[in-house]
């Protein structure tokens, strides 16, 4: 008798369109390539001290909405303009969530909000998006969740991170380590530093693997190690933001012989998901910054045209977050002024 030992698991498969198809299908133009490829190397410049602006990533928690998404963009390209002396702005543009058990798990998974779980049209719809904040001249980050998404929009981001669900992850020190772009690593959601320094250090080598090419084939890659990986404090069971904490991060940092360059995320852990308190942080870290804190590199902010979130359902609000409740576009306005004016102090 035979026994059926594969895929019992599995009720259902569609296939999906080859990265390669739609990249043919929807190319990256020469101005889109020139603005990925400077801001790759600004931010890299940024994260080893020979540029003293301050990076900023800024944006809703998640895209779900492609309308409002546009109409945040236009209103964050005009701030990227007007504060470019003394900040580098990329948009926080998360296609993918990490869920804790269940939930909607971003518009790659499921770009219709309903279940049906469309991924050739989220694909599509994702990296229609990024070419557009492109054509903008706005620079773009995104969380790499998946091990195969970023064949499809990959060229299309100028920083990247790995979430505080994934920082231990072997397979996602891997991708790190052959991203082409900078990638911030996330401490751990408990707030411990080490899965972080640990992805770094990883992050830094060379690793080999075999995934998936552009042309849908499985090859085994080899890495030359990504130098541009640094951490993002996102807090945990407390917050890891304030002076003694930063300077705790920096001297782990020195001793693990990683960038010494650290970046605060604002909300999660640090605000402890009270939105409104990313304000506080902010302030907190402005005072820092003006301080003369040389090793505050990079923020992150969640930020939506309208604050707080809801529950997905038929009557939906524009601009409000399905995921992480986010502030608001006026909050957000001041918090980039207050660090804007930090970086000028620091300078002296």
């Amino acid at each position: 008798m035979d026994y059926q030992t594969d895929n019992t698991r599995i009720v259902e498969r569609l296939d999906i369109v080859p990265p390669i198809n739609l990249l043919e299908e929807m190319p990256i133009s020469e101005k889109i390539s020139s603005l990925v490829y400077g801001t790759r190397n600004e931010i890299s410049s940024i994260l080893h001290g020979k540029d003293d602006r301050l990076l900023v990533v800024c944006g809703p928690c998640s895209i779900h909405n492609p309308d409002s998404a546009i109409e945040y963009a236009t209103k964050l390209k005009e701030q990227y303009e007007l504060l470019n002396k003394d900040l580098l702005i990329v948009m926080r543009v998360y296609f993918e969530k990490p869920r804790t058990t269940v939930g909607w798990k971003g518009l790659i998974n499921d770009p219709d909000l309903n279940g049906t779980f469309d991924i050739n049209k989220g694909i599509r719809l994702s990296r229609s998006l990024l070419l557009e904040f492109g054509k903008m001249g706005l620079p773009c980050g995104t969380e790499f969740l998946d091990l195969i998404s970023p064949q499809y929009i990959a060229d299309l981001i100028s920083w990247g991170a790995i979430g505080a669900r994934t920082a231990e992850s072997q397979t996602h020190r891997e991708l790190a380590s052959g991203m082409s772009c900078p990638i911030g690593i996330k401490n751990g959601t408990n707030g411990a530093l080490k899965p972080a320094i640990d992805g770094i250090q990883a992050a830094n080598h060379s690793h080999v693997f075999f995934s998936t090419t552009k042309e849908g084939n499985v090859s085994v890659f080899r890495t030359s190690g990504n130098s541009d990986s640094h951490i993002i404090l996102r807090g945990g069971k407390k917050p890891n933001f304030s002076k003694n904490d930063i300077e705790e991060t920096l001297t782990a940092l020195t001793e693990a012989d990683v960038n010494k360059s650290i970046m605060v995320d604002a909300s999660h852990g640090n605000s402890q998901k009270q939105f409104k308190k990313q304000i506080q942080v902010i302030n907190n870290l402005a005072e820092q910054i003006s301080g003369g804190n040389g090793s505050l590199r990079g923020l992150m902010l969640e930020s939506n045209l309208v604050e707080g979130n809801q529950s997905i359902s038929d009557n939906l609000t524009y601009g409000q977050s399905i995921t992480d409740a986010c502030m608001n576009w006026s909050d957000t306005l001041e918090c980039l002024q207050v660090v804007s004016e930090a970086v000028k102090k620091r300078r002296g």
